[in-house]
């Protein structure tokens, strides 16, 4: 029976362009699986869109000259290109500046509000009188109310790492005027999200989602609060009440309400509105949603909130495969700080199959994995050169030269061939396993270890020997049908990642149809017909040299050069001023010492602090430090590092904090000041 499937992969914000850490986190995957499940013949709809609203985007647009439509319009095609040229098969891109997102977020809205799980609250914010509007976090700056820096961000501070309320910030005042603010009386809407914290344990008992996931989410109910969902703007959906013409829904209330749009407007454009219905509210679809790490707590514990709060029975996630993060060569990915891949320059030289195979063959599925250009470089040459393309091609030239470029039958299957073929279906089942459990990076080996059992087998029954002797001729041509098998197997388990070869693979072994309209359970269990006419043999990867290889590393650390010693057009770094002269004795008070970093863990209900045990020398600390947006708690063990060792304790987060880490930053980087050859606690001065 055919299952239905609906696919999601999250929303890519439409404030710049993607990389291929985003691809590796929620859209490889989720094409990898929607390939896979479309070959099983399930009922298979697979849903994405821009996701347009927000403060991040005016600030953007207002940075770029261009208004926030203009903004949404430029990304959202250059995101929605990206994935074309990526070959991804979404059956529906849209967006949610489309007319009809608007009413059914505020249908989700008014069932909330009427359903009691929304509340009007009164609070202050900071209002700007010359820019004549409230000013969201990301538009305001100030001096750190607990280490005095004066360039702080609006939330949180990137010299010591401080996070705080935008109201708490000294002397506030606009980023882009910058003309001072002041605490004004606004009135906003906030979700309960409390009022669900029983109802989500519930439905998560159960769950066989991945341990990243379950352990995450299950903590972050916990601290499960009430939410602003509004904000003072005018770009976002309009608040459905009288005398909120200033106000907007926040963007993470609006943007996963555009899954269920973004299907109402495929279903529109099917000529049949009403068949979004049909996977949004129809128990038996199964819900499955990508996402990278970041993402998880509004697929997981928010959105799942709204649905049950709200009077549609819509369908709540049934599997949630979030990955975790996709680095450059150890970073990052930044454009801002020269770390990126130029995508345009590299489809030039690079194929879509070669960095989907690599990719996927590296995916953070458990962990944190990286590009690295010799990685490529690798998987191009040994695996889909040396063993892929080298299995398709040695056995289709051999064919075409000694076997008149027909499929061979098969006479007498000796136990090597029996043991040849019992072991393809064996891999094909594995594969199937793989991609059915969202493992997409296994599915790659197995695509490679078959291509290495042809390769092998190829080698071991040597048929270029028998094809020299006429009473062997027959043996030589089951051989042959026997590598044909295993190279029609090969294309069918390595569709979902390299679709364009496995496609052309399909074609060189005379199938007429089209490999994504095949069955992979008949492809696997059929055989090849007997004297099918082949085409001709195509080279399928080409190898990729050192040298190239090592001009794309030049081209990156001189990128990464550049933008630390060229002002950026949007973004010139800005100095904070020197504070006030101060005497020798001031600085004297201050006892700054070698800490060695002990151990560094995540601070619970807390998205920007790791909780570190530090050494210093004469005794052991605890403190509290606001830089998990620029240090992972792995790479700070053994760090040696000068903290303020005499600072007044203070309470973060329900964890006393004994002392400060020091750090230089500039605009939105972030160092620690380190040590190499002094022990722990030396004294710096």
């Amino acid at each position: 029976m055919k299952e239905k499937i609906l696919i999601t992969s999250a929303l890519p914000y439409a404030n710049g362009p993607l990389h291929f850490g985003h691809i590796a986190g929620a859209y490889l995957p989720a094409d990898c699986y929607a390939r896979f499940q479309r070959l099983l013949r399930n009922d298979v709809l697979y849903i994405c869109g821009s996701d347009e609203y927000g403060v991040a985007i005016t600030m953007s647009a207002e940075l770029a000259g261009r208004s926030p439509k203009e903004h949404v319009d430029l990304f959202h095609a250059v995101n929605r290109d990206l994935f074309q040229r990526l070959n991804l098969s979404m059956d529906h891109y849209s967006r949610t500046t489309w007319p009809g997102h608007q009413a059914l977020v505020q249908q989700f809205f008014t069932d909330l509000l009427a359903n009691g799980y929304i509340e009007e609250r009164i609070t202050e914010q900071l209002y700007s009188e010359g820019d004549q509007k409230f000013l969201a976090d990301r538009y305001v700056v100030g001096t750190c109310p607990r280490c005095g820096y004066e360039q702080a961000r609006g939330d949180e501070c990137p010299s010591c790492g401080a996070s705080y309320e935008t109201t708490d910030l000294k002397n506030p005042r606009s980023k882009i005027t910058n003309s001072s603010l002041t605490l004004k009386a606004t009135k906003h809407w906030f979700l309960l999200l409390d009022q669900f914290k029983e109802r989500l344990e519930i439905w998560l008992e159960g769950k066989n989602w991945k341990n990243n996931v379950v352990n995450f989410i299950k903590g972050y109910i916990q601290d499960l609060h009430a939410r602003s969902i509004t904000r003072d703007s005018t770009w976002g959906i309009p608040i459905p009440l009288p005398g909120t013409e200033s106000k907007v829904l926040y963007v993470w209330f609006d943007a996963p309400i555009g899954y269920l749009s973004a299907t109402r407007e495929w279903a529109e454009q099917q000529g049949d509105p009403e068949l979004w219905k049909s996977y949004w509210c129809d128990p038996h679809t199964k819900l499955v949603q990508f996402v990278g790490k970041d993402n998880i707590p509004f697929h997981a514990a928010i959105f799942p909130a709204m649905v049950m709060g709200q009077n549609q029975p819509y369908k709540l996630v049934d599997e949630l495969p979030a990955n975790e993060f996709y680095k450059l060569e150890g970073r990052q990915f930044s454009k801002s700080e020269g770390w990126y891949i130029d995508l345009e320059d590299f489809f030039k030289k690079y194929t879509t199959d070669q960095i989907r195979y690599t990719i996927a063959s590296n995916a953070p599925e458990t962990s944190d994995s990286e590009f690295t250009w010799k990685d490529f470089q690798t998987r191009c040459n040994s695996e889909l050169v040396g063993k892929y393309g080298n299995l398709v091609n040695r056995v289709m030239v051999f064919a075409k030269n000694q076997c008149q470029a027909k499929i061979p039958p098969k006479h007498q299957l000796e136990p090597v061939d029996l043991e040849f073929l019992a072991q393809i279906r064996a891999l094909a089942e594995q594969a199937q396993a793989s991609f059915q459990s969202f493992k997409v990076r296994r599915a790659s080996q197995l695509v490679m270890e078959l291509a290495q059992l042809g390769n092998g087998y190829f080698d071991h029954k040597h048929p270029w020997t028998d094809a020299k002797k006429p009473e062997l001729r027959e043996a030589m041509g089951t051989t042959i049908a026997c590598c044909f098998e295993c190279i029609k197997v090969l294309a069918l388990i390595s569709f979902p990642i390299i679709p364009e070869a496995a496609s052309r693979i399909w074609k060189m072994i005379g199938q007429e149809n089209f490999l994504e309209d095949a069955s992979w359970l008949d492809v696997v269990a059929s055989e090849l017909p007997v004297n099918q006419q082949l085409g001709e043999p195509q080279i399928l990867f080409q190898k990729i040299e050192d040298e190239q290889i090592e001009g794309e590393i030049q081209k990156l650390k001189q990128m990464s050069s550049a933008s630390k010693t060229i002002p950026q057009t949007e973004s010139k770094p800005q100095f904070s001023p020197l504070k006030a002269q101060i005497e020798i004795q001031d600085v004297q008070k201050l006892d700054l010492r070698v800490a060695e970093i002990l151990h560094a863990e995540l601070l619970p209900k807390s998205k920007k602090l790791l909780l570190l045990k530090i050494n210093l020398g004469f005794e052991q600390r605890t403190i509290v430090s606001g830089i998990s947006q620029f240090y992972k708690p792995q790479e700070l063990i053994g760090k040696k590092v000068v903290i303020v060792a005499n600072l007044k304790p203070a309470t973060l987060m329900g964890v006393q904090s004994e002392g400060m880490v020091l750090a230089g930053s500039l605009d939105a980087s972030l160092e620690l000041v380190s040590v190499q050859n002094l022990p722990a606690g030396s004294t710096v001065s």
